[in-house]
């Protein structure tokens, strides 16, 4: 019976600092929509048949045109 209590003691602690953890995260402000959407980016895995089907719709996008002033710096037109 104390066995049973112990690890029921040791399960609410370990519930109790997930629910503290939880709330650390929710308890966050954003300065602006941007930096929410930002952490909320960094923070969501992305489903692998989504990344897969992201990449294969974004291969086919030209690559992006240099800037006048690193062709100048360059030398080059690349």
């Amino acid at each position: 019976m104390k066995q049973q209590t112990k690890l029921s003691a040791e399960q609410q602690q370990q519930q109790h600092a997930a629910e503290q953890q939880t709330q650390a995260q929710s308890a966050r402000e954003f300065a602006g929509a941007e930096e929410l959407l930002r952490f909320d980016a960094a923070h969501t895995p992305v489903p692998p048949d989504i990344a897969r089907r992201l990449q294969k719709s974004a291969g086919d996008l030209p690559a992006p045109k240099t800037t006048w002033w690193r062709r100048l710096f360059r030398g080059g037109n690349s």
